[in-house]
């Protein structure tokens, strides 16, 4: 499910090539030989991103290993999104920082299933997932939803939703976001990850009890 709020790209690192792409590259090679890094079509965008943050270069390998962790990253996020889903974390600070570790275990979903190292992503995305997000989307995602854009630097580092409630110093910016704004943003995040990393949903898996209501 694709959110209907995709504005034109008119940046450099808005420049996307397909996921697609990729995977015809890494299609040519026998699948045995998958731990070898790959030529990305994204490799431009993937520099100045780099450049941007001042990351570590990483280098895109596709593993059978990777693949697994990533469908597992993928139903954990469909886990953590399912107790939002159901009110148990209404409370504004917990909503946030629960909805940071959905967005973080989707993100990086994606991150792995492309090549990207679970090791590269624990240097340098954390849990930033704004960050997470440009990553994703330089590399074929091609979720540029406002609001999920606009979410995602609410909530980077996400941590600090944990603690907003627990120290005697000004509370982060929520944006004035609310559990109802958040979840059907989430719940497109997460149908992109479904549709692009083409993992199944989890077993036991339902559409979300919001969208069934009349």
């Amino acid at each position: 499910m694709m959110s209907p709020d995709f504005p034109p790209n008119d940046s450099p690192l808005e420049t996307r090539t397909s996921r697609r792409a990729l995977l015809a590259v890494l299609a040519v090679a026998p699948a045995a030989t998958l731990a070898a890094p790959v030529a990305a079509p994204w490799e431009q965008a993937l520099t100045l991103l780099h450049d941007r943050y001042d990351d570590e270069p990483a280098a895109l390998v596709r593993t059978k290993e990777s693949r697994s962790l990533s469908r597992f990253r993928y139903h954990n996020a469909e886990t953590f999104f399912e107790s939002l889903d159901r009110g148990f974390f209404d409370r504004r600070d917990e909503m946030l920082y629960q909805s940071g570790i959905v967005v973080q275990l989707a993100l990086t979903s994606h991150l792995l299933d492309i090549g990207f190292s679970d090791r590269w992503n624990a240097t340098n995305i954390r849990l930033d997932v704004a960050k997470g997000l440009a990553y994703a989307n330089a590399t074929g995602f091609a979720h540029s939803c406002l609001g999920m854009a606009r979410l995602a630097a609410v909530l980077s580092p996400y941590w600090k939703w944990g603690h907003a409630h627990h120290y005697d110093q000004p509370r982060p910016d929520d944006g004035g976001f609310t559990i109802d704004e958040v979840r059907p943003l989430l719940r497109a995040l997460l149908d992109r990850v479904h549709d692009v990393t083409g993992h199944p949903r989890p077993s036991g898996w339902r559409s979300s009890p919001q969208e069934a209501r009349p």
